[in-house]
């Protein structure tokens, strides 16, 4: 059986998609290929993304964000391609193709303000929504158990 194919995009490729891409992964097991892309893909995951995801017993300090426009210029497809964006930020990327498009916005990491440990606790926070929303997601979205 073939691998279902799943892409998470958010601006950046540097919270939100990398979260929503390690947790498929992680719960999703062999019956995904899951990746993450950004529209304009920062220079690296953004550390307290790392560090709330390393509480989680995953590490995300090797990965390097990528750009959206570079996976569809290798012609790649996707089942379902999910955005992550949250309203505030204007227009999410699409990508192409013929494809099952969902929309479940979630908050910037990069732009929580406060302290180091105000920060960390919003992305906790963030990131304990992105897991939420692949195990039990609301009635109209994304369930990676339908697909299994």
């Amino acid at each position: 059986m073939a691998k279902h194919t799943i892409l998470f995009i958010c601006r950046h490729n540097s919270g939100r998609s990398q979260i929503a891409e390690a947790y498929l992964k992680k719960f999703g097991g062999e019956d995904f290929h899951v990746e993450s892309a950004g529209f304009e893909p920062a220079e690296r995951v953004h550390p307290l993304v790392v560090e709330a995801m390393k509480e989680e017993g995953i590490d995300l300090s090797g990965k390097k964000p990528q750009s959206v426009f570079e996976l569809y210029k290798q012609g790649r497809l996707f089942e379902h391609v999910i955005t992550v964006c949250s309203e505030s930020e204007g227009e999410c990327p699409l990508f192409p193709g013929i494809t099952r498009r969902w929309h479940i916005p979630f908050p910037d990491p990069a732009s929580v303000e406060g302290s180091e440990e105000e920060k960390l606790a919003q992305i906790r926070r963030i990131r304990d929504a992105i897991k939420e929303m692949i195990l039990n997601p609301k009635e109209g979205q994304f369930n990676f158990r339908d697909l299994k």
